[in-house]
């Protein structure tokens, strides 16, 4: 299983569109520093940080395929709002506002995508403030914006060797086929909703953690393995220690599956439990799956064996490590 599940990681859609980030990072490596200053945190976390007074100002921006946006569009609206949303709270932070940009062919094709926009704003009791719309493209097509603050971040950068790698993920919920979204939040009372993405920033300003990132397309593997590209660490994941619904393919969940709720966390040794209680104590499923270690190499295991899927001294994934970084640096 083992094998089969890292040969179908290295193959599998997800990781190709995060290894298209190693060549944006190259491109734009000219215009990180165009301002002469050092960015306080590293390009290419799940929000861009920017320090304020007494706390962090987070920026970040989401883009939808084509196809999605076409097939489900009233959900592709809710998740312009939900995914941005997720990405501030995995740094620590809490969303302010959003923008959308929204392409379509006519104003009725528009109109379900901003249904589900205003849908989601209501239940995450976050507003939609302005953006770019154009009813006259040949095709739907969507992106949004989200701005935030953060009293004290968690990031990408900050895994230390040693850490224990947790996940916690909402699985009440059910996949919105053919897609692999795991929808754990249309439908449900949005006080729960907002009390839960409350997790991450009382997380990070108590202080039971310093990294984090949240469950992308890449499924939890593939965001693992951004994890540790970006900290400059290897690690372990042990498929088995994985939460998953009962009845899901595991490959699938484990390379592919995009859930509402869903981010791994790095962590002291001493800190585990404290974090666990806490999301266990909303019903939301959290367990240790792994570890960081030094090895600058990524591994799977399946509480038996063990092997490695990604060497980041061989090859970069998205180019956001610290070697990367060093090399691209203007």
């Amino acid at each position: 299983m083992l094998h089969a599940l890292a040969e179908a990681l290295r193959s599998s859609r997800g990781i190709a569109h995060k290894r298209d980030i190693d060549a944006v990072m190259r491109a734009l490596a000219p215009a990180f520093g165009a301002d002469g200053r050092t960015p306080a945190v590293a390009i290419g976390d799940d929000c861009a940080a920017i320090p304020d007074g007494e706390g962090w100002m987070l920026f970040a921006m989401e883009g939808f395929q084509n196809g999605f946006v076409a097939a489900d569009p009233w959900f592709a609206g809710w998740c312009a709002l939900m995914v941005n949303i997720s990405d501030v709270a995995a740094m620590g932070g809490r969303p302010l506002a959003v923008t959308d940009a929204v392409w379509s062919n006519g104003d009725d094709e528009a109109r379900v995508i901003l249904e589900g926009m205003a849908a989601a704003a209501r239940t995450f009791g976050v507003p939609v403030v302005g953006g770019h719309s154009n009813s006259r493209s040949d095709r739907p097509q969507l992106a949004a914006a989200i701005l935030g603050r953060a009293r004290r971040l968690l990031t990408s950068f900050d895994a230390r060797p040693g850490d224990v790698l947790l996940a916690a993920i909402d699985l009440r919920g059910r996949y919105r086929e053919p897609f692999p979204h795991w929808d754990a939040a249309t439908g449900v009372d949005g006080a729960r909703l907002r009390g839960d993405l409350e997790l991450l920033p009382g997380i990070a300003e108590d202080g039971l953690a310093m990294a984090a990132k949240d469950i992308s397309m890449a499924g939890v593997i593939g965001t693992a393995l951004m994890l540790f590209e970006c900290s400059g660490v290897g690690g372990i994941i042990d498929v088995h220690r994985v939460p998953a619904p009962t009845g899901v393919e595991p490959s699938r969940w484990l390379l592919s599956t995009f859930p509402s709720f869903g981010y791994l966390i790095a962590a002291p040794a001493e800190s585990v439990d404290a974090i666990v209680a806490r999301f266990i104590a909303r019903d939301i499923a959290c367990a240790a799956i792994g570890r960081c270690d030094d090895s600058g190499v990524a591994c799977i295991s399946d509480g038996h064996d063990t092997i490695p899927v990604w060497d980041f001294a061989e090859s970069p994934l998205i180019g956001c490590g610290p070697a990367t970084i060093d090399a691209t640096a203007p």
